[in-house]
């Protein structure tokens, strides 16, 4: 029997071992009569390439050829289905309760008093979704919970686009300590772009000294890119302070989504 050699086994990640997985679970099917024609137009690949596959199956112990087109699955081959099963179970799991479920029910805090069932108009205000009773706004939804006013209210069954406009990250590169630190920054800078900001974030050391030199008090020190991105997603205007390794890990984030955003160098 040849050893197996596979460091790659996940039919999450690999697209060969979930091709493997299909041809594996066919067999079981279907044997012992098995008909590689059955089995590429099941799973929409060439007759060769299935028995390409086979013919690895085989060597490596999943498989068992007595001859005369009959394969059956053997003991290891069961036993390695069984295992990527049971991972496929838990990802699906975690996409239906996890993903799905967090997707389906959003929380909102709600304007007025609200009743389980009650229909409502759906805002965001200061970054908050926020649940108003009635149907006069763009997007509405369906309450699920019990809420009285500014307090925490389950919502689903969202129709309709919610209208906010998508806030803007103002990025302030800070020089680390070595290249002269917070006394390097212009103050009356940071100040300037901090009127016209919701938050303020900083990232390493010198950029919190920076800010507090400015007399501001940051909103946000810590897991900043992915803060700093929520913040400005949710209609949030961000000026973040962060020094230079920190900023590029920053714009790299931002860079993934729609928000947009520029950088400012206070350097003297």
């Amino acid at each position: 029997m040849a050893e197996h050699v596979d460091e790659e086994t996940s039919v999450l990640q690999s697209k060969r071992s979930a091709t493997r997985y299909q041809i594996l679970v066919a067999i079981a099917e279907r044997q012992p009569a098995v008909s590689q024609r059955e089995i590429a137009d099941e799973i929409g690949i060439t007759a060769q390439a299935v028995s390409d596959y086979l013919q690895d199956l085989v060597e490596e112990g999943y498989v068992r050829n007595p001859g005369r087109g009959r394969y059956e699955v053997t003991k290891e081959g069961v036993d390695w289905l069984i295992g990527q099963t049971d991972e496929l179970r838990e990802f699906v799991t975690h996409v239906s309760e996890d993903v799905i479920g967090e997707v389906e029910i959003e929380t909102a805090i709600a304007t007025a008093a609200v009743e389980s069932g009650e229909s409502v108009s759906l805002s965001m205000r200061d970054g908050i979704l926020r649940a108003t009773p009635g149907t006069d706004g763009s997007t509405t939804a369906v309450a699920v919970t019990d809420a009285a006013a500014d307090e925490d209210v389950g919502v689903t069954d969202f129709e309709g686009v919610l209208d906010y406009e998508l806030g803007r990250v103002t990025a302030v590169s800070i020089p680390r300590v070595q290249d002269g630190g917070s006394d390097a920054v212009a103050c009356e800078t940071i100040t300037d772009h901090a009127v016209d900001c919701d938050l303020v974030a900083t990232a390493g050391t010198e950029a919190f000294v920076a800010a507090r030199r400015a007399d501001l008090d940051p909103d946000m020190r810590f897991g900043t890119p992915d803060a700093v991105n929520e913040a400005a997603v949710r209609g949030l205007d961000v000026l973040l302070l962060a020094v230079a390794d920190e900023l590029s890990t920053h714009l790299d984030r931002l860079r993934e989504g729609t928000v947009s955003y520029r950088v400012v160098d206070t350097a003297e």
